[in-house]
């Protein structure tokens, strides 16, 4: 089973997505399953899928939807969630994940889709891929359930690095807005810095410095800045873009999944109070159900790795085949739309004037 190398959308009319079929806790069954329900809803989307061959060839073959459109690239070696990044730059060439990530690399794929170690995976995205020129740091990017007419928010950086000074979180702006842009059809995002409070004089010196910056390229870079948000703007309709550096982001995440896992569960234990409870959650069950698709964090399964020259999609490890078909829908959206090319022109364009400024300042001072 095979499908041609890839080629741009544009001339061949197909995307190529490169999967890691390892490394999730569900195994590749789930992973399989995942992209051949999107198979199904995108005919024009073909795979490269990484992992042993053998066990690969005979779940494949069992998707009906999948007959013609998979490549397999054997790959014995499995990156697990316990190994050390350092190990698996070190030791990982013959594992899925490094795999994935070349056919990326190579220009066979347009985006990569893993359900691996987080950890591992941006650093081997980091030095196989490389970062654009003009960025520091890398970002994770997730889309965040909101108030907000489109349904979701975008958040980042939210854990691929715990530090950021006012140059990264401009950075992180640029690219929010971008993914906002491409990703959930926004012609001109809001962008808003998470802080302690609104008030321009709270908040540490780096996070004064970023808010001058991002809202001083606002206007060439096509978005709107907000100023300071809070933290329960983040599900809001305040901004559709939330910066902020990996530490505080990685919690804020962690701490909104849990609440979302608490109010489910509560829900349940309440209609299961009484006789009368459990006859209400029948009367209320269509309603529940779109409760429960709209908070799903599954249906919003994908983080994506901004900042390098290629597309990462980190699918949750724990992803079941709905959330994997999520994160397969997420990187098709992706490609579809030149995300990587406009991201990287975005970024070569802002570095440019922030390094041309400097010497017109001093060009300027020397007449």
């Amino acid at each position: 089973m095979t499908v041609p190398q890839n080629t741009s959308p544009d001339e061949a009319g197909r995307i190529v997505l490169s999967i890691d079929a390892m490394g999730g806790d569900r195994g590749p069954s789930a992973v399989v399953s995942g992209i051949a329900r999107s198979a199904k809803k995108n005919p024009e989307l073909d795979f490269i899928l990484h992992g042993p061959a053998a066990e690969l060839e005979r779940l494949v073959a069992r998707k009906k939807h999948l007959r013609g459109r998979v490549e397999i690239r054997d790959a014995a070696g499995v990156v697990t969630m316990h190994d050390k990044p350092s190990q698996v730059m070190r030791q990982g060439k013959g594992t899925s994940m490094w795999s994935a990530i070349e056919a990326v690399r190579d220009g066979e794929a347009t985006v990569c889709v893993s359900c691996g170690n987080t950890g591992a995976l941006m650093a081997l995205s980091m030095v196989r891929l490389r970062k654009l020129p003009g960025v520091n740091r890398p970002a994770i990017a997730v889309l965040w359930p909101s108030r907000n007419d489109h349904n979701f928010n975008v958040m980042l950086d939210v854990g691929a690095d715990i530090r950021a000074d006012a140059e990264d979180l401009l950075q992180y702006a640029l690219m929010g807005a971008s993914y906002a842009r491409n990703g959930l059809d926004l012609p001109r995002p809001r962008v808003g810095l998470l802080n302690v409070g609104t008030e321009e004089h709270k908040g540490r010196s780096e996070l004064k410095e970023a808010a001058e910056l991002i809202g001083d390229h606002a206007a060439d870079a096509n978005y709107d800045f907000v100023g300071f948000v809070e933290g329960g703007d983040i599900p809001g309709d305040v901004a559709d873009v939330i910066v902020t550096d990996g530490f505080t982001g990685n919690i804020a995440l962690k701490t909104g999944e849990g609440t979302a896992s608490l109010i489910g569960d509560l829900l349940r234990e309440a209609f299961k109070f009484s006789p009368l409870s459990r006859f209400a959650s029948l009367l209320a069950y269509t309603s529940l159900r779109r409760l429960q698709k709209r908070i799903d964090p599954r249906r919003v399964n994908g983080g994506v790795f901004l900042g390098l020259n290629g597309t990462v999609v980190k699918s949750h490890g724990s992803a079941d085949a709905t959330g994997v078909s999520a994160a397969v829908k997420l990187a098709f959206q992706l490609a579809k739309t030149g995300f990587t090319e406009r991201l990287a022109a975005r970024v070569a364009s802002t570095a440019g004037k922030q390094q041309d400024a400097p010497k017109l300042l001093d060009s300027s001072g020397a007449s």
